[in-house]
């Protein structure tokens, strides 16, 4: 047995540390192949001739995909164990993604894409269930929250290889390309989760549950205000990381070089927001960062699109941009498993996570059809002040679940 860490360390086990380092390279991995996506997409609309309305169906189709795939890996990590379906996931997105650099038309796009949100939808739903059994109650939040952080680190990797392979390489080949960067580390992380056991809460034994289990008793109210969390996180970040680099290379007038500074300013600010959304969570408690959290992404997306910024202020508030559309995920991963009972947890935390983010996709086809009338930085803004506000509400009729013990929820 691991001796355990001092109340200030973040790891109490080895295990725990092993288990965070694996969730946190798997969640980089996958944001390395979604994220690419932003930045070839106005290369894809000038070599297929793609509409606004067809670069948001794109994005939508990862959105709608994870639906399906969270919430069905999530049920079969509630029967078969957490760590079998991890390795799953984790293949199945790789394969995906290769599949997206092999399309030749948007119809073969749009399915490679839906396979990639299957998976993308597993991978999420089950690590942070698998993390936050392992956890300790004191710093789950900040656990589970930090290794949401690997999606900046995936993000910034996809900016940096964009830049590189679309400024010295043929558009064509490029594109393509870059759907590829993320195999080999995909296959590291499937051997690293070979080594990983399941959680002992997992493993003690369980009362079977039907897959329905959710929607009835007090598990109900639980999913339908976590599905309502969830549409509101996932429909304000969405919707700004899919169209971002539009706006900066076609409302701003920026060169692919030119908008670096913009995406490395917002990318940093996402890092920053995830960790200080996990932080908080476990000292303010779960419902004050989310509320927080969100008023703040309400404010900052009216000043971009109401006031006429210079490029310095565009510069310098991307940062806070960044910060707030991802502090909330430092916290929602931990808030949702701390709604359910161990039997239900997978499909639960599944369900609400990715039935959330496949509602909220269809942000990103909205937005496109909208900015055809109000331009895509005022399109952005109007859904982020809807779905932030769905996140406040939420944030009130929730129950503060800081430092609960999971054993102790029931079914």
């Amino acid at each position: 047995m691991e001796a355990q860490g001092s109340q200030w360390s973040l790891f109490s086990t080895g295990y725990e540390r092993r288990a965070f380092w694996t969730v946190y390279g798997g969640i980089a991995v996958d944001a390395l192949s979604i994220q690419v996506y932003a930045f070839v997409l106005p290369v894809l609309m000038a070599l297929w001739g793609l509409s606004h309305a067809q670069g948001g169906m794109l994005a939508t189709a990862v959105l709608v995909g994870s639906a399906l795939g969270g919430w069905s890996a999530g049920y079969f990590a509630d029967r078969f164990g957490r760590v079998r379906v991890m390795k799953l996931t984790v293949l199945w997105f790789a394969a995906a993604s290769c599949l997206c650099g092999l399309a030749s038309n948007f119809e073969q796009l749009f399915a490679a894409r839906v396979l990639q949100g299957i998976g993308l939808g597993g991978e999420l739903a089950v690590c942070a269930v698998f993390l936050g059994e392992v956890a300790s109650a004191r710093s789950r939040g900040r656990l589970v929250g930090l290794a949401q952080s690997g999606w900046s680190l995936g993000w910034a990797i996809a900016a940096a290889a964009s830049s590189v392979m679309l400024s010295l390489l043929p558009h064509e080949q490029a594109w393509r390309l870059l759907f590829f960067v993320g195999l080999l580390p995909a296959a590291a992380i499937y051997l690293l989760r070979g080594r990983l056991v399941e959680p002992a809460m997992f493993r003690a034994p369980q009362t079977k549950l039907r897959w329905t289990a959710i929607f009835s008793g007090r598990n109900l109210a639980a999913t339908m205000k976590g599905t309502v969390l969830a549409i509101g996180v996932h429909g304000g970040y969405w919707g700004i990381a899919t169209w971002w680099p539009s706006v900066l290379l076609a409302e701003r007038g920026l060169t692919l070089v030119g908008s670096l500074p913009y995406l490395a300013a917002l990318i940093a600010g996402s890092f920053l927001g995830y960790v200080a959304g996990a932080c908080l969570g476990d000292r303010a408690g779960r419902r004050i960062t989310l509320g927080l959290f969100a008023f703040s992404g309400i404010v900052l997306v009216l000043v971009y699109a109401q006031l006429p910024l210079a490029s310095m202020s565009f510069l310098l508030l991307s940062l806070p941009l960044g910060f707030v559309t991802t502090g909330m995920y430092g916290i929602i991963g931990s808030t949702l498993a701390e709604l359910f009972p161990t039997e239900a947890r997978g499909a639960g935390h599944g369900f609400c996570y990715n039935c959330g983010r496949g509602l909220a996709g269809f942000s990103p086809a909205v937005i496109g059809w909208a900015a055809t009338t109000f331009g895509v930085t005022n399109a952005i803004a109007l859904f982020a002040v809807v779905a932030y506000g769905m996140v406040i509400a939420a944030a009130l009729l929730l129950s503060e679940t800081k430092g609960k013990d999971l054993r102790t929820l029931h079914p």
